[in-house]
């Protein structure tokens, strides 16, 4: 029997692979928005206690956060795709990538796929999912931009960071936008993001519960206040569980979760997918 990968309690690990777990539920119960066919065969290789989060995952609320991901990942796919219609060979840049797939499965067999986060991070990644021909690991810090010396971005470059800006301040999502449009102009970046009292749900639903600590925690009242930190950016959003498909309309999914979902997009809560324009020259297309 192959030996599974040990996952302390309390470690970095066990983070990444609750949202794993989480992306093998999304396969199950919405198979019509999303599927990661790696997710279920990447567990099996942990030696874990994962029925603790199966009894969690099954209380109605966390079912709508389950949904929630499922909508997260299927809108990035479809951002990712709508950008390499144009730009086939570009790089897809997963910023934060922790076990996250989404690069991979956008795949169009032509463009470069990069996952960044920390030594530890990709070191428990590569372990489960030894990276393809077309797929490179880059270990770093966000915040320190080194890693950003490692894309080749001359046939374009898409950057996604998904679940991720929450953990930042604003300081550093704002110095990253702009190092990214310096270094990377024609280039865009897409990310989730929500208003003040939708991070603050968040963090005393999820975080708090999950006993996880973060300094700070980085929220979009209104995404036009990302566009006065450059005149060389273009912003724009759409709604995070109904701008990309009208989930009102699934018969599959809970009538209150077709609800809550207006409410998530709605004026209070304001969930969006970001998508940021880095304007400049002109890129190759092929």
């Amino acid at each position: 029997m192959t030996n599974k990968i040990k996952v302390a309690t309390g470690s970095v690990a066990e983070t990444l692979i609750i949202p794993l777990y989480g992306r093998k539920l999304c396969s199950q119960i919405y198979p019509q928005l999303f599927q990661d066919e790696e997710a279920a065969g990447a567990i099996e290789k942990l030696d874990y206690d994962f029925s603790f989060l199966a009894k969690k995952m099954n209380k109605y609320f966390y079912r709508f956060g389950i949904l929630e991901v499922a909508m997260r990942q299927y809108d990035a796919k479809l951002e990712i795709e709508e950008y390499l219609s144009k730009h086939p060979k570009a790089a897809v840049v997963n910023l934060g990538c922790g076990l996250d797939r989404s690069g991979e499965s956008s795949s169009n067999g032509q463009c470069h796929i990069y996952n960044v986060d920390f030594p530890d991070v990709i070191k428990l990644r590569e372990s489960l999912f030894p990276p393809k021909e077309n797929e490179t690991s880059i270990a770093g810090n966000l915040n320190e931009y080194s890693w950003m010396e490692g894309i080749d971005a001359s046939h374009g470059a898409i950057f996604f960071a998904l679940g991720v800006f929450y953990y930042l301040s604003r300081e550093e999502v704002e110095s990253l936008i702009l190092s990214l449009s310096k270094r990377f102009p024609g280039a865009r970046l897409i990310f989730d993001i929500g208003s003040k009292k939708a991070v603050k749900t968040m963090n005393k639903q999820y975080l708090k519960k999950g006993k996880m600590k973060v300094s700070s925690l980085f929220y979009l009242n209104d995404i036009s206040e990302l566009s006065a930190i450059s005149k060389d950016i273009a912003v724009s959003g759409k709604g995070y569980m109904l701008g990309y498909v009208d989930l009102r309309k699934d018969k599959k999914i809970p009538w209150l979760f077709r609800f809550m979902c207006k409410l998530a997009d709605g004026p209070i809560y304001k969930m969006k997918i970001v998508s940021v324009d880095f304007l400049a020259e002109d890129i190759k297309a092929l």
